[in-house]
């Protein structure tokens, strides 16, 4: 089968599994949230953050994503985890596992797996602040709508604003509508000076937006994420990459998802510089 059949097909599949999805259009809930409480391991250096994006594929494989998130180098220890395709079980079990604070607002419910189905950020420091973003353009066969999760975190004495987003599909909106969502996303940003925005971009190019509005794109380049392209990515602003080998692709997920995870280092401390 050619790469192009097999790219409709596949195409076809996604937009017949969207069709059966009832939006939450309200804009502050259902929200899940929680935190590991007396468990809470002490947080270690703020003055760095590992950043990991993860999309889960409907959240069918949570186990498998719970042993890569705990055994993989590149994931272990991860100070902030976007996940996208969650509902609320599978949000908590993970968070659960790896001891975080996490908020979750799902976007639809999703009739073909009779779950909620939307993005979470979990957190190994504290949540003081989170928000749902109901994105513009809804999809064109399904009428569903895309949302953005918003969180706050305290990290030592500073505070960094956090979003995980999914943005549209190919078969659901244009690119144009999607450089929107993300415009969306870029504005309830602006008024913090510190900011992660991570998640599935179902684009290879929209962070263009990101960057010209600031933002670094540590994740820009790499192997595909996805069957179709390098979709998944972590944008920043105000935060600093120690070097150009602190972001990378985790490739094994051993069957975890049909996605690959992304992965960022930021600082929040630039170091001086030796005279």
């Amino acid at each position: 089968m050619s790469r192009r059949r097999a790219a409709l097909l596949l195409l076809l599949g996604t937009l017949a599994a969207c069709r059966t999805g009832r939006n939450y259009e309200s804009p502050t809930g259902p929200r899940y949230a929680g935190g590991p409480g007396a468990r809470a391991a002490a947080p270690g250096d703020s003055a760095t953050l590992r950043i990991v994006s993860f999309n889960l594929e409907f959240g069918l494989h949570v186990d498998g994503a719970i042993r890569m998130l705990t055994s993989d180098p590149a994931l272990r220890g991860a100070d902030v985890i976007l996940l996208q395709e969650m509902d609320e079980r599978g949000t908590r079990q993970v968070a659960d596992a790896l001891g975080l604070w996490y908020v979750y607002f799902p976007a639809i419910f999703h009739l073909r797996t009779g779950r909620k189905f939307g993005n979470a950020v979990l957190s190994r420091w504290p949540i003081v602040e989170d928000r749902k973003i109901l994105l513009p353009h809804v999809a064109r066969f399904s009428r569903t709508r895309r949302t953005a999760t918003a969180a706050t975190l305290r990290v030592g004495n500073a505070s960094v604003r956090v979003y995980c987003a999914h943005l549209s599909t190919m078969t659901d909106v244009t690119p144009a509508a999607r450089r929107d969502q993300l415009r969306t996303i870029l504005s309830d940003a602006a008024r913090y000076p510190r900011v992660v925005i991570g998640g599935d971009m179902n684009d290879a190019a929209v962070g263009r937006v990101a960057r010209q509005m600031g933002y670094a794109w540590p994740t820009e380049h790499g192997p595909d994420t996805s069957r179709l392209g390098r979709w998944d990515h972590i944008f920043l602003k105000g935060l600093a990459s120690p070097d150009t080998a602190a972001a990378g692709t985790v490739l094994d997920v051993a069957h975890a998802s049909d996605h690959r995870p992304v992965w960022a280092v930021a600082m929040l401390r630039v170091p001086l510089t030796r005279l």
